[in-house]
Formats: structure tokens, sequence, C-alpha cells
């Protein structure tokens, strides 16, 4: 088991980096740009409040559903985070109205995508039955979902300092950060695999 600071500081990265609350930015300004103040604050508000008990439903319930539905943990490793990718929802020319609800739908899908509920899951799994890491847990990713709040919530003024280049830029960033965490995940779904089949080749 890490540290106590090594593990607040790897689950806030690997938090931050699969919400990822400025590659969202631009996606909230699409939905967001022509409203008022008060009705863009109402939707950032409704996009954390639905996300965030989705993530907490899955820390503590997700890994106990998925084993009962057969599913191991080392096969979510191995689908989790790259069904990102597979899974991403692709934009469809529809009237205007349809579009923006597709547009909030994939506000939500990437505030609660396969891969953050798969790294929320494996989190806890790290922390074990112990409370005061698990709250830790809870806590950095209530911070991470607040921060994403504050992006939504001071999106013109981000976008006015970054412009869209900038915001292009972190988001390939972080996708380059993604895309190794969700390797990993995969190298340690297989590993474990592995393991698991060493005692039958024996």
């Amino acid at each position: 088991m890490p540290s106590t600071l090594e593990f607040v500081i790897t689950t806030f990265v690997t938090f931050f980096v699969v919400i990822d609350p400025l590659g969202i930015l631009p996606i909230f300004m699409a939905l967001t740009g022509k409203k008022s103040v008060a009705i863009r604050q109402q939707i950032a508000v409704r996009a954390v409040l639905l996300a965030g008990p989705i993530l907490i439903v899955f820390a503590f319930a997700g890994d106990t559903v998925f084993r009962f539905l057969g599913i191991s943990l080392p096969a979510f490793r191995i689908a989790g985070v790259p069904a990102d990718y597979g899974l991403q929802p692709r934009p469809k020319k529809t009237r205007q109205s349809k579009a923006r609800t597709w547009r909030f739908f994939h506000l939500q899908y990437r505030s609660a995508g396969p891969g953050a509920m798969t790294s929320v899951i494996l989190i806890m799994g790290k922390a074990g039955s112990d409370f005061l890491i698990q709250l830790i847990a809870m806590s950095t990713l209530l911070s991470v979902l607040l921060l994403c709040l504050l992006v939504f919530l001071f999106a013109s003024r981000l976008m006015a300092v970054l412009g869209l280049t900038g915001v292009n830029v972190i988001g390939r960033v972080f996708g380059i950060v993604l895309a190794g965490l969700a390797i990993q995940y995969m190298l340690d779904g297989f590993a474990a695999y592995i393991a698991i089949l060493k005692p039958f080749d024996a």
C-alpha cells in the first residue's frame, strides 16, 4: 500500500485526467454558449450533480455488481478505460433540439463514463477495507468534481484566457496521459489473469 500522500496525489491525478474538466470545456461552451449566466450555472450544477452520485455508487457497489454478473476485476481493468475510446458517443446530424440533447449526454458521458467508473472502482479496491483511505478517495473524487464545476462556472473566462487552441493542446496532453493509463490498466488486467492461470500450469 503506497503512502497516504502518494495515494492522494495518484488518485487526484487519475480522477482529473479521466474526468478531464478542461477537455469537457468546449462541449460545455457549445451547450451553453448562448445561454444566460443563470441557465449556464443551472446546467453546470446539474451536470456535476448527475455525475457525482453515479461515480459514488460505482465506488461502493460497482465491484459487487460486476462480480454478480460474472465480470472479474481484471476483465474490467482491460475493458474499462479503453471503452472510453470505442464507446465514445458520436454526433449525428439532427435538429437543433436533439443536438443540444446529444451535447448534454456527451457532457455527462465525459464526466462519468467507463474510464471514470473503472478508475473509481480500482481506486476503492486499492483502499480495501480501510475506512480512512476510502474517505480520502471519495474526498479526492469530490474535489475533482468541484473543480469540474468551477471550470463550468467560469467557462467563458477560461476560454477567453486559454482560447480554443490552448484548450485543445491541454486536451491532447491529457489524452496522452489517459492513453497511458488505459494501457497500464490493460497490462495490470492481463498480469492478474496470468497470475490466476499459473497454478493450473504447475
